[in-house]
C-alpha cells in the first residue's frame, strides 16, 4: 500500500502519464446518448445480448466528447467477422489488410471490426515495416494499445452510457493534445498515413501535436510514397473536407508532409492567382461543411487542380492550338501527373472533365446552345464552378450572375431568359448573344464554322 502511494506521488512529481484501465461516467465525459446513431448502438445491443462485449469507438466517441457531429460510427467487439455477420440481416464482410464487417441501414453503414492483437513478427510488411495483413484478433486492452492516438483508443458502451478510456486519452483531448500510443517511429512505419492523420486531427481540435509525435513526421514523410494511391485519396478527401481545409494544407507544407500527396500543389502556391483560388474554394467549401451541406469530391479536386488545367490550356491556345482540344490535353496532362500518386476514381476524374470542359461555353450565349447544356449532368457544378473563377477575377461577375440565375429559375423562368436574351441586339463574342434573324440555310462546313468553337459537345 506505501509503495503504491509512494509510487504515484513520484509519478505526479515527474509528470509522469498513469496507465490503465479507467470507467469514466457520463456526468463527466458529456456524451448525451440521443445523439448517438440507433444502429451503432442496435449492432451494440445486439452483439451484447450473443454475450461479446460490443463499443461504440473511435473517432465517433473523440467528436462526441468535444461537441462535434460524428460523420460516421463505428464499433468494436470481441466477436469474430463470422461470428458477427450472422447476427444481422444485411451484413458483409470486407478487406484483406483489415477485415471487418459492414452492417448496413439503409444509407448508413456501421462499420464492425474485431479487438486487434498487438502487432507481431509474423505479420505481413513491406519494406518499410508497413503492415500489409492484420487480422490477428485480441483482447480490449490489445485493441486500445494498437490503436493510432490516444484520442482515438476511446470506447463508448452505450448500454452503461461510460467511456473506457485505457491511454488517458479523454486527458488528451482536453487538452487538445495528439499523442501518439506507442513509439511513433514505429508508429509511422507500421502505417504512414497516420502522420497525415495528426495534423488533420490538430488542426480539427485547435490543438497541437505532442512533441515526441511531431518529432518524426519531418524526416519519415517520404514513407507516405508507400501508401497505396487509393488510401492516399481516400486520407487525402478527409483532409480536405474536415472543416479547415486551407489550415490543413499549410500545416503540411510546414510539417514537410505535402510532397507525394498533390505534387503540383506547391507549383499552384507559388505562381500569381493560384493560392488565391485555392484558397476561395477551401474556404467555401469549409463554410458548406461548417454548415452541414455535403461537398462532391469531384468539385474540390476539379477546384485544386483548376489553376494548372487553366495554365497549360492557355499556353497550348498561344502555341496555335484549338482551343476545345488545347483545354482536353492541358486537362489530361494535369489528371495523369495526379493519378501517379493519387488514386483520384474515374468517375470523380470524369466528373471534374466535365467541369472543366464546360467552362470555355459560358463564354457565348446562344439560346440554341444553352438549351443542350441544361441536359449535361454536371451544368449545375459547372456553374457553381463559374462563380469561384468570377470571384478570382477569371471571368466576368455579371455574365457569371446571368448563369446563376439561370441555374436557379424554374423551366418557366429559363424560358423567359432565353426569350428576352433572343431579342437583345447582336453582342461582342464575350456574351455571344445573336439576333434572332432569318437566314439561307448553309452547308454543313458552314454551320460548323458558325457554332462556337468553345462548344465542346
Amino acid at each position: 500500500m506505501l509503495t503504491d502511494t509512494i509510487k504515484r506521488f513520484v509519478g505526479q512529481l515527474f509528470g509522469q502519464r498513469s496507465q490503465g484501465l479507467r470507467r469514466i461516467s457520463k456526468d463527466k465525459h458529456g456524451i448525451d446518448r440521443r445523439i448517438v446513431s440507433r444502429h451503432a448502438i442496435k449492432v451494440c445491443e445486439v452483439l451484447q445480448h450473443e454475450g461479446y462485449q460490443a463499443y461504440i469507438v473511435g473517432g465517433a466517441v473523440r467528436d462526441l466528447i468535444v461537441g462535434l457531429e460524428p460523420k460516421d460510427f463505428d464499433v468494436a467487439t470481441n466477436a469474430t467477422p463470422e461470428q458477427i455477420r450472422p447476427l444481422f440481416r444485411r451484413a458483409r464482410i470486407i478487406g484483406r489488410r483489415f477485415q471487418l464487417v459492414h452492417v448496413v441501414f439503409g444509407q448508413e453503414i456501421i462499420e464492425t471490426s474485431t479487438f486487434r492483437a498487438p502487432a507481431s513478427e509474423s505479420q505481413s510488411t513491406d519494406g518499410h515495416g508497413r503492415i500489409l495483413r492484420d487480422n490477428e484478433f485480441g483482447t480490449h486492452a490489445q485493441d486500445a494499445a494498437r490503436r493510432d492516438f490516444t484520442i482515438n483508443a476511446l470506447y463508448y458502451d452505450p448500454s452503461t452510457e461510460e467511456v473506457i478510456d485505457y491511454h488517458n486519452g479523454v486527458d488528451d483531448l482536453k487538452h487538445r493534445l495528439i499523442r501518439m500510443i506507442g513509439d511513433p517511429r514505429t508508429r509511422y512505419r507500421e502505417d504512414p498515413v497516420r502522420m497525415l492523420r495528426a495534423v488533420r486531427f490538430a488542426v480539427k481540435l485547435k490543438g497541437k501535436i505532442e512533441p515526441e509525435t511531431k518529432e518524426p513526421l519531418a524526416s519519415m514523410a517520404e514513407l507516405i510514397e508507400n501508401v497505396p494511391a487509393s488510401r492516399l485519396f481516400d486520407e487525402m478527401l478527409k483532409l480536405l473536407t474536415c472543416g479547415q481545409a486551407m489550415e490543413c494544407l499549410t500545416q503540411l507544407r510546414q510539417d514537410g508532409l505535402h510532397q507525394g500527396i498533390l505534387p503540383l500543389l506547391d507549383v499552384v502556391l507559388e505562381q500569381p492567382g493560384g493560392e488565391a483560388f485555392i484558397e476561395l474554394s477551401l474556404e467555401r467549401t469549409d463554410q458548406r461543411i461548417r454548415s452541414g451541406k455535403t461537398v462532391s469530391p469531384s468539385f474540390l479536386f476539379a477546384a485544386l487542380l483548376w489553376h494548372q488545367v487553366d495554365v497549360r490550356w492557355q499556353q497550348r491556345v498561344a502555341a496555335g492550338e484549338p482551343s476545345i482540344q488545347a483545354l482536353m490535353e492541358a486537362a489530361d496532362s494535369v489528371l495523369d501527373e495526379q493519378t501517379e500518386k493519387l488514386a483520384i476514381q474515374k468517375r470523380f476524374s470524369a466528373d471534374m472533365r466535365e467541369i472543366w470542359f464546360m467552362q470555355p461555353r459560358f463564354e457565348k450565349r446562344l439560346p440554341k446552345s444553352i438549351w443542350r447544356m441544361f441536359e449535361q449532368p454536371r451544368f449545375r457544378a459547372a456553374v457553381d464552378f463559374l462563380q469561384l473563377r468570377a470571384a478570382s477575377h477569371q471571368f466576368d461577375s455579371v455574365l457569371a450572375q446571368w448563369w446563376m440565375d439561370l441555374a436557379n429559375a424554374d423551366d418557366e423562368g429559363r424560358a423567359a431568359m432565353l426569350e428576352d436574351l433572343s431579342k437583345l441586339p447582336r453582342e461582342s463574342s464575350a456574351t455571344g448573344t445573336r439576333p434572332r434573324t432569318r437566314r439561307r440555310k448553309r452547308s454543313p462546313s458552314t454551320d460548323t464554322q458558325r457554332s462556337p468553337s468553345s462548344d465542346p459537345s
